[in-house]
């Protein structure tokens, strides 16, 4: 094989570009992909070239022991979830919550826990939480935009910490498909978890939301639709007929606990006698008592529906099924991500970047180029999991070339792509969110805007010193600086609004 040249990158180029440009990351991976195929095998032979595509490429994909057990576990996982999310359970159990809330204070923690606790599916949570809480919001006059963001900062930055649902399963997929090509021995689960601590702006976005509700510490467009609320004036809602989350008179708080009861007793029965979590287990084992666990709890989560009357056994059963299909668009962009990883390692493209970022790139800025490239993907496209598939076979392998701290840079990267949601208007964590809590789309974008930033922010200068440092205690100087320019900024804005808005104030 030739030296490899810049012409490496071209097919990551284009994937990238045309993903910016169609905001559908499936059209960028598909043509990225296929313009590697071409590079490989020649521009004159198109029939042919596909060919090779689909036998020398995407089938060996699919045929891989690793790749096959992860498609196979979010099979599973997208099962239960369907489940969870059409049971009712979800509404029962955030209604048993709602019994001892009373002031404001409390509405505003009871959802962020509830966005926590269902910590399953992130685009679950909105319209589970946000038809229960709305109610409760306005009769307590807090804005809709205010449980909106709450949904939004416990759906998806809950679900890219947790390592056994479709999140961790997706990334550490990513992740071990770079390790593989690149000969590294660090098993996927190992890496995922060194990294949680340097996720920065997931645990920014988890924690600001208690921090603002006991202080009441609001600031920008947020205080201003706090006030308008207060005063009986709560703007931005939409048609609450728009949503019709699925509820019924016999479901039980217990469809939640129960389900996950079972999971958590069947993965660890299985995983237990191979040493877990004192030992390491084998990847394969591991999914196969993930894969298991989660088909009995969906097993007891169908029987209890049809025991109380919820959904019939063939009503459950096809639900089930249904769930499993909606994860052939995750398979999609899983398989195309694997294979444009196998195209960039036949073309040279790790060992090209790996090339140029010993010429002379400063191994602690490479996280917070990540993070920051990272975000502007993710909101240009709205799509996290894809700004993961295009980011992961770009900074792993230059993080190991030029020894950056590989942790953080993955970290760096699932923190980009969280950001760059967060703030990107056409999301769809935040339709979803927006959606589920009754609030119009952009008012939920324009509140939520600054505190994104601020989070960002605060993410990016720890980024850069995690870079030099690479300690997990960075992240509690985060928490300890967010507290301080939280308080702060709202300080600062209520004095603004004494002395020209004394409603607002």
């Amino acid at each position: 094989m030739t030296q490899p040249d810049i012409t490496s990158l071209i097919p990551i180029f284009i994937t990238l570009v045309l993903s910016l440009v169609t905001r559908n990351v499936v059209i960028g991976l598909f043509t990225g992909v296929l313009t590697g195929v071409f590079m490989i095998n020649g521009f004159f032979q198109p029939l042919d070239t596909f060919g090779v595509l689909v036998k020398g490429y995407l089938v060996p994909q699919l045929t891989d022991s690793y790749n096959a057990g992860v498609l196979v576990l979010l099979v599973f996982i997208g099962g239960f979830v369907a489940l969870m999310e059409k049971s009712g359970g979800g509404q029962a159990f955030a209604q048993t919550v709602t019994h001892w809330i009373s002031s404001r204070f409390r509405a505003q923690i009871a959802a962020w826990l509830g966005g926590i606790v269902i910590f399953f599916s992130d685009l679950g949570t909105p319209l589970i939480v946000g038809p229960v809480f709305r109610p409760l919001f306005d009769k307590l006059k807090l804005s809709r935009q205010k449980l909106a963001f709450i949904i939004d900062s416990t759906s998806s930055p809950v679900a890219i910490l947790i390592p056994f649902i479709g999140w961790g399963v997706y990334i550490m997929s990513l992740i071990q498909k770079e390790f593989t090509n690149l000969g590294v021995t660090i098993s996927d689960w190992e890496a995922f978890i060194r990294a949680i601590p340097f996720q920065f702006y997931a645990f920014l976005a988890i924690a600001v939301v208690p921090l603002i509700a006991f202080k009441k510490l609001d600031f920008g467009p947020m205080a201003d639709a706090e006030a308008r609320a207060q005063a009986g004036e709560n703007t931005g809602l939409f048609d609450e007929d728009m949503l019709k989350p699925f509820t019924h008179k016999n479901a039980k708080a217990s469809f939640v606990w129960l389900p996950l009861l079972v999971m958590a007793t069947v993965l660890l029965s299985m995983l237990i006698p191979q040493g877990f979590p004192f030992q390491k287990v084998a990847g394969s084992s591991f999914r196969a008592a993930l894969s298991s666990a989660y088909f009995f709890a969906a097993i007891t989560l169908i029987s209890m529906m049809a025991y109380n009357g919820v959904r019939s056994l063939n009503d459950g059963i096809n639900t089930y099924l249904n769930g499993m299909s909606k994860m052939m668009s995750v398979a999609i962009i899983l398989i195309l991500a694997w294979t444009l990883s196998s195209v960039g390692k036949e073309l040279g493209a790790a060992a090209y970047i790996a090339e140029q970022a010993q010429a002379g790139f400063p191994y602690w800025l490479v996280p917070a180029v990540a993070f920051l490239l990272a975000a502007i993907i993710s909101f240009a496209t709205g799509s996290s999991w894809g700004t993961f598939a295009i980011m992961m076979p770009l900074v792993i392998p230059t993080a190991l070339a030029i020894d950056a701290p590989l942790y953080v840079c993955i970290g760096a990267v699932l923190s980009g792509g969280l950001f760059g949601d967060h703030c990107s208007p056409v999301s769809e964590t935040t339709i979803l969110s927006s959606t589920g809590s009754g609030s119009d789309q952009f008012a939920h974008f324009r509140t939520q805007l600054p505190y994104a930033l601020l989070n960002g922010g605060i993410a990016l200068i720890s980024f850069l010193i995690a870079g030099l440092t690479a300690s997990p205690l960075v992240l509690i100087g985060s928490l300890a600086l967010q507290v301080i320019l939280v308080f702060t900024l709202s300080k600062g804005y209520m004095h603004k609004c004494s002395t020209n808005n004394p409603i607002a104030a």
